[in-house]
């Protein structure tokens, strides 16, 4: 039995606590919050962001990084992303040197414009293998042990097939990549689509509409990632086409969810308020943008969720001028 981190006790996290346990490992679940952690000792479940799925004997919540990181070979960052740097700041002095490490969190940090990847190297250093994990994956049917396919991306072949090794089940299977840009700025620019979609969803625009914004989002975020040195091919995989239809079309997508009640007139602030949990889009717009500007990328689906998420435009006023754009060669790189 081999002992593993998690760090973050959301509903992804939790996740992945309970299938490596499944898997055999010993499991270590660092919990930020220190009701959640009182609740999840007393309950033996994630009542607050993964309820019905009792934790396994092996997966032992805790709350201090020296407790949390103690010869764990293996870590696994599942924290938003606006909280990774800090977070993993206050765990580096407990991480092994050998420790692989792996983040499971799809998002951009929204003022520096790093991937979550590059945020890990700057604090824990470069000694570590970093390997990101992400594609097609509701927490929620993970720990109904449904199948699921995913990416490992690592410059590094020997963390990322670790990685496909010790998180291969019946029911998880793993794919190896070394284009990490392609698979990260794929995970996090397809919430903004999702967004996107659910606005088309509260707006009742019907299906056609839906697929061309799949369509055109799809090559929205292929732009920024080629521009960033990601390859066209990653972005027709997994953690690009994959995890953008099931986030743009599935109910249980946070990020379509906040579009959706977008679409049917409400307020950001008013949304946000009634969650639980991170809708990572929401911030991935404004840093999409930002890396756009700054890469010369045109990326007029994220500039238009801007509007409405900032409330300076109507949902509806935002899908008419998406359509109202002057047309052009549909293969056209910028």
């Amino acid at each position: 039995m081999k002992r593993v981190a998690v760090i973050g006790a959301g509903s992804w996290g939790t996740a992945l606590a309970i299938h490596l346990a499944r898997n055999g490992h010993d499991v270590r679940l660092w919990v930020r919050e220190p009701e959640l952690l009182e609740a999840m000792r007393r309950t033996g479940e994630n009542t607050m962001f993964l309820p019905g799925f009792p934790l396994p004997g092996t997966v032992r919540p805790c709350r201090r990084f020296d407790e949390a990181l103690d010869a764990c070979g293996l870590v696994v960052s599942a924290v938003p992303s606006h909280g990774t740097r800090g977070v993993l700041r206050a765990a580096a002095p407990f991480v092994q040197p050998s420790a692989t490490i792996v983040t499971a969190t799809k998002g951009l940090e929204p003022d520096t414009l790093l991937r979550v990847s590059e945020v890990i190297t700057e604090e824990l250093g470069e000694r570590h293998g970093v390997v990101a994990l992400s594609g097609p994956s509701f927490a929620v049917e993970v720990a109904r042990q449904l199948p699921t396919a995913v990416s490992a991306a690592s410059t590094d072949a020997a963390a990322a097939e670790q990685v496909q090794k010790e998180f291969r089940a019946r029911y998880f299977r793993i794919y190896t990549t070394d284009d990490v840009v392609g698979v990260e700025i794929g995970a996090a620019l397809k919430n903004v689509i999702a967004i996107a979609a659910g606005v088309v969803e509260g707006l009742e625009l019907g299906h056609n509409s839906l697929a061309a914004l799949v369509t055109r989002g799809l090559a929205e975020i292929s732009r920024l990632a080629c521009a960033l040195g990601g390859r066209r091919e990653t972005l027709a995989g997994l953690s690009g086409l994959g995890d953008l239809v099931l986030t743009c079309t599935g109910s249980l997508s946070r990020n379509h969810q906040v579009g959706v009640q977008l679409g049917r007139g409400r307020s950001l602030d008013e949304i946000l308020s009634g969650m639980t949990m991170v809708a990572e889009g929401v911030r991935t717009t404004h840093a999409a943008l930002a890396l756009g500007t700054r890469h010369r990328v045109e990326l007029p689906i994220a500039a238009q969720m801007a509007e409405v998420l900032a409330g300076r435009k109507e949902a509806r006023v935002a899908a008419e001028d998406l359509m109202l754009r002057p047309q052009r060669v549909e293969s056209e790189s910028r």
